[in-house]
């Protein structure tokens, strides 16, 4: 199941055809500069899953893996590694393989296999870890939806196999009309923009703009239309979907600024942040 996005862009005056920042933007690139650290994931995912099991996991399947970036990180990080991606949309999966798949050394690239599908298909080899980042089964709404597909990533895994997922919350999360902006460099600006929350469903709407400095925008650049989970119902449905135990990860916090500091630590129980993102780690 992917996301849907869409884009739009301002390109100056009604009646002026001229060329912005933003008609020549690369929504994807941007994307990944703006919310994705694969690296980091990729470091998390392996220190997880060696604690756990004792050696390094091999095969990763990325699901919702839009760009594929995690994947490549993945194959990037070590030798004899693979990974599979999944992901319902072609048009991020053809950039990833053009952009990401591509900058892999020519012997490395065939450890990469983007595939375009249901991310609840079970198919292809078990993997060691499977991972589903950017909150990206939120668009999953019922509970049936979310337990089956943790029973699809269950099933996708090896007996010794991990699913590790993020978790976004706090009050600050469910506000209307919020919007959060930080700079990227180079006079683009990226902007978070809460357009919806229904606290009776705990549906919610978002969307990611970006700004430049020459006055155009990418508007809309990507929208998301998703149920806010709450970290004990995940962890129930995984229990549910067959995993026997559910690992929480909390962000530290540097003494100096407030502000995380990039490190997660097991735990269990948190401080009532008022906007926080935790990883999930469920053992097969």
């Amino acid at each position: 199941m992917a996301r849907k996005d869409k884009a739009r862009r301002k390109d100056g005056k009604k009646g002026k055809k001229h060329v912005t920042l933003a008609s020549r933007a690369d929504r994807h690139a941007l994307y990944e500069q703006a919310v994705q650290s694969p690296e980091f994931d990729v470091a998390f995912l392996d220190r997880v899953f060696r604690k756990e099991f004792g050696r390094r996991p091999m095969l990763l399947r990325e699901d919702f893996c839009g760009t594929a970036a995690i994947s490549c990180a993945f194959v990037a990080s070590r030798r004899e590694r693979r990974a599979i991606g999944f992901d319902i949309d072609p048009e991020p999966l053809a950039w990833g393989l053009e952009h990401n798949v591509a900058a892999l050394p020519k012997k490395r690239r065939h450890l990469v296999e983007l595939v375009q599908a249901d991310v609840r298909e079970v198919r292809g080899p078990k993997a060691d870890v499977v991972c589903a980042m950017n909150f990206s089964y939120c668009v999953f709404k019922t509970r049936d939806e979310l337990r089956g597909y943790f029973e699809a990533a269950h099933a996708n895994l090896r007996r010794e196999g991990v699913l590790a997922l993020d978790v976004v919350g706090g009050s600050e999360t469910q506000e209307e009309d919020r919007e959060d902006s930080r700079k990227l460099g180079r006079g683009v600006r990226y902007v978070w923009e809460q357009k919806r929350f229904d606290p009776v469903s705990y549906n919610a709407r978002f969307a990611i703009h970006f700004l430049f400095r020459d006055g155009s925008a990418l508007d809309h650049a990507f929208e998301y239309d998703w149920r806010l989970w709450t970290i004990p119902e995940i962890r129930e449905l995984l229990l549910e979907a067959g995993f026997r135990r559910v690992d929480v990860y909390w962000e530290e916090t540097d003494s100096k600024t407030g502000e995380g500091n990039g490190r997660y630590r097991k735990v269990r129980e948190a401080e009532a942040d008022p906007a926080w993102v935790a990883c999930i780690a469920a053992i097969r």
